[in-house]
């Protein structure tokens, strides 16, 4: 059974002649005879009376005939939900993001997203690149922003790197006036907040002390971004975070910028490699890429 059948069949139906319906249709009358004759006949049973040029409706054709319009009914929805779709008014993403890009980068991308597209949903995941990866490669999100090198290198994945941003110190305001800038080697013996296992930030800022020859020293760990800048403000110590990050504290913490080389993390957008983004995700993606020439990031 094919909808063009169904549709012909109801304009038969509600016309009562076979001429005038294939005008409706568009169609040659003997190819609409034709498509209702090969309806009959998979149904088994005829759907109308032929009888001198008047046309009626069996009692096959008067069961058939709300359940046809109401197929086609639903059929035109669906063509209709596709189209909006397509037409990006409505649908969703999902968007994986570390912590602090979801609170440094993202609140302006996403308005700007969102002013463009108002029907598109906005689901978002905070994780580590290394979470966000594995999520990627199940299937569960659409895009991810992870930080380069990637904890494993994934085949699967492709990766564009989306901007380069410095890493600061930031401490209480009631602090002693750092040098400016500082070393990482004059984080040696101070009390540093630090993020969780398996966050980018805290594998990045130990690397850099380890290789500056000390092993950091921590007053708190285990805090998520908020957490941490909040225990920072409480003077509990200093912590190593994104100038986005920092930027949005505002005069709530005080800043001071790494003596060069400094550190720096590289932000990629990352999607899986066999499946093609949905076009909304793709429409968030082409934002993303553009927030790069709007100040995006920090380029030093």
């Amino acid at each position: 059974m094919q909808l063009q059948q169904l549709a012909y069949f109801v304009a038969v139906a509600e016309t009562r002649h076979f001429t005038r319906a294939a005008e409706r249709v568009h169609v040659s009358q003997p190819s609409l005879s034709q498509q209702i004759r090969a309806l009959e006949k998979e149904l088994g049973a005829d759907l109308f009376a032929r009888a001198r040029g008047n046309i009626a409706l069996t009692d096959a054709g008067e069961a058939l005939l709300p359940l046809a319009r109401r197929i086609l009914a639903d059929a035109d929805t669906a063509r209709h939900e596709v189209q909006e779709l397509a037409q990006l008014r409505r649908g969703r993403v999902r968007l994986g993001a570390t912590p602090s890009l979801c609170t440094g980068l993202l609140p302006e991308v996403l308005r700007d997203f969102h002013a463009l597209h108002p029907g598109i949903r906005l689901l978002i995941e905070e994780g580590g690149s290394h979470d966000l990866v594995r999520e990627l490669a199940r299937g569960s999100l659409d895009l991810a922003l992870v930080v380069l090198p990637l904890p494993s290198p994934s085949p699967a994945l492709t990766t564009v790197e989306l901007l380069q941003e410095d890493l600061v110190v930031v401490t209480s305001p009631a602090s002693k006036e750092p040098r400016r800038p500082v070393r990482i080697a004059d984080l040696q013996g101070e009390p540093l907040v630090m993020f969780r296992h398996g966050y980018d930030l805290r594998e990045l800022t130990v690397a850099a002390c380890r290789a500056a020859g000390f092993e950091p020293s921590f007053t708190v760990e285990g805090g998520e971004m908020d957490a941490v800048l909040g225990f920072v403000r409480a003077g509990l110590g200093a912590a190593v975070v994104p100038s986005m990050v920092a930027a949005r504290a505002g005069g709530e913490l005080r800043v001071t910028p790494l003596a060069r080389p400094g550190l720096r993390r590289t932000i990629a957008l990352a999607h899986r490699s066999d499946v093609a983004p949905p076009r909304a995700a793709r429409e968030l993606q082409h934002v993303l890429l553009g927030s790069r020439a709007t100040g995006g990031g920090t380029t030093s």
